[in-house]
């Protein structure tokens, strides 16, 4: 079971809650902790980490959620469970991304102009998306249209949308498939689904999913399995 270390809950609600999944972070968590916008809560769900992220990130006044079953799901999934802002993000805690970015992305879901918003990667200079994963993820955009109609073409980790519908939405995948489970069960609900483009940097240290053929070769697999699930019902927007 997930150890969650929270505010009191007498304290009120932050306006919006960062998901950071982050297993041996600690060298990017500084860099990524002070680009989340004022006033917002971030909440760096360690996943098994050994070289004190957890303590680092609690000493930079993040929430820390303890999450001991590993998988990116379960990581995600466990910050989504402790969130408490009407609005939460989703963003990788190995600088490959800047959290900032998440600001237009939130405005988008207050206005009501759409219900979930995915940050289209767009890398900085050659090398920084290498090209086993990028295959991987071009093959999983034209699955996930071919399942639902929908012409994304990313399926990354930075994402806003609001926290309730999330929890409707009953996703159960918590190993790599987590984030297509999320688009096409919000697609299956008939949410109003959009991408904005963000730059995508080098991340911090190598990474444990898509930094090798294997890793990404098991996360495609995660995700094939996602779009064989049949088409669910309509959940809460």
């Amino acid at each position: 079971m997930s150890a969650v270390t929270t505010p009191p809950p007498t304290s009120p609600a932050p306006p919006v809650d960062v998901v950071l999944p982050c297993l041996d972070e600690a060298e990017a968590l500084p860099w990524v902790l002070e680009r989340i916008p004022a006033g917002w809560r971030a909440l760096v769900v360690d996943n098994g980490s050994t070289d004190g992220s957890a303590d680092i990130a609690r000493a930079l006044g993040a929430t820390v959620v303890h999450e001991p079953r590993r998988g990116f799901g379960a990581a995600c999934h466990a910050g989504l469970l402790a969130a408490r802002a009407d609005i939460v993000c989703f963003c990788d805690c190995d600088a490959s991304l800047d959290p900032a970015l998440l600001e237009p992305f939130v405005e988008r879901i207050r206005s009501g102009e759409t219900d979930l918003v995915l940050g289209r990667r767009r890398p900085v200079r050659r090398g920084v998306w290498p090209a086993h994963a990028r295959t991987g993820n071009l093959v999983l955009a034209r699955m996930l249209r071919r399942r639902t109609g929908l012409r994304l073409h990313d399926l990354g980790p930075l994402r806003a949308a609001r926290r309730e519908a999330l929890l409707a939405l009953g996703l159960t995948d918590r190993r790599s498939g987590y984030p297509l489970e999320m688009v096409v069960r919000a697609a299956d609900a008939g949410w109003r689904i959009s991408e904005r483009d963000v730059p995508y940097l080098p991340r911090s240290g190598a990474s444990k999913v898509t930094g090798t053929w294997r890793g990404t070769w098991q996360a495609v697999r995660d995700m094939s399995r996602v779009l064989a699930q049949p088409v669910t019902g309509e959940a809460v927007r």
